[in-house]
């Protein structure tokens, strides 16, 4: 294995590595989710050293400037102020979903249109208009995780890196090029859900994807060619899913369903969250708690507590 190059993210605090493997391009991730201010940056890079052979001798040093820098980061008080910056009118429908890549230089838009558009964020201006779905687009994405079009180190890379997913009350999900708005070849999943597509998320490396549909199943997917290759589906629920996210390791999924498979008493089978081993597909814990449909659920930024929202009008936490 050889590295090619380092990347820095501020939230949560992490490292990525670039490398070559086999004349394959790869990438890895360093999480320093526990990084501090009052953090010792020589013994946190000598533990990284230790359990990371990418990092050697030529490359510790830079890799120390990294860690000095977000930790300068996490240091900082925020004292921002937020005003409305810009209206736009988006769509000719209500919208349903927004969401802005890494860097919020760009943003997409979902509608009740069937269509989603991408959007420069400093100006207003439509990018590109994405066509295609026959249905409601109501779940959509960014892949990217370096909030930038191209890895100045890989132009010939660009492909994997820039994505956005769209889902759709049609059933399918499809992937596009953020940068010209055309899908990829053979990029509508196909043999995958039977209901509406009504969630979905990338990965932290954006090469894998998970939706969730009202069919009671999230399914996993490979997405680094460009094409939906299926991982894993899982299933379990008992109702329609409503929202599954990652955590920022990667390592695991969550799910949250509406779950209202008993009609007669829904304190004998209430709504529920999973949460799955990403690598296997299994599911390791079921969260429950909620009177009534779990609508949204997220990890906090160390994925060990777990965020759910229901429509019995309470939040809860939970370990994970």
């Amino acid at each position: 294995m050889r590295l090619k190059r380092l990347h820095m993210r501020y939230y949560p605090p992490g490292i990525f590595l670039d490398y070559e493997k086999r004349g394959q391009l790869r990438t890895k991730s360093i999480d320093l989710l526990n990084l501090t201010p009052e953090t010792d940056v020589n013994e946190l890079l000598s533990d990284i050293r230790a359990a990371e052979p990418l990092i050697t001798s030529s490359c510790a040093e830079q890799v120390k400037v990294l860690i000095c820098r977000l930790q300068e980061k996490v240091g900082q008080k925020d004292d921002r102020k937020f005003y409305l910056f810009r209206a736009l009118q988006a769509h000719i429908l209500p919208l349903t979903n927004i969401a802005f890549n890494k860097s919020g230089s760009s943003f997409i838009t979902g509608s009740y249109d069937r269509t989603c558009k991408i959007w420069d964020t400093a100006s207003g201006e439509e990018l590109h208009t994405l066509e295609g779905h026959r249905n409601v687009v109501y779940a959509i994405a960014f892949n990217n995780p370096y909030g930038m079009a191209y890895p100045s180190s890989f132009p010939c890379f660009f492909g994997n890196w820039y994505k956005v997913a769209t889902g759709s009350f049609d059933k399918t999900c499809k992937l596009w090029s953020a940068e010209t708005g055309k899908l990829f070849l053979y990029s509508t999943l196909s043999q995958g859900h039977f209901a509406e597509i009504i969630s979905l998320s990338f990965n932290t490396m954006g090469d894998h994807l998970v939706t969730g549909s009202f069919d009671h199943t999230a399914i996993l997917w490979d997405v680094s060619s460009g094409r939906l290759v299926k991982v894993h589906i899982l299933t379990g629920h008992r109702g329609e899913i409503s929202c599954v996210q990652f955590n920022w390791d990667c390592s695991l999924i969550v799910t949250a369903s509406l779950d209202k498979t008993c009609k007669v008493s829904v304190s004998l089978h209430s709504p529920q969250s999973d949460v799955w081993d990403a690598d296997s597909g299994q599911c390791l814990a079921t969260l429950l708690g909620h009177n009534d449909e779990v609508l949204d659920v997220c990890f906090n930024y160390t994925g060990q507590l777990i965020a759910t929202a229901s429509a019995d009008g309470e939040t809860s936490d939970s370990d994970s």
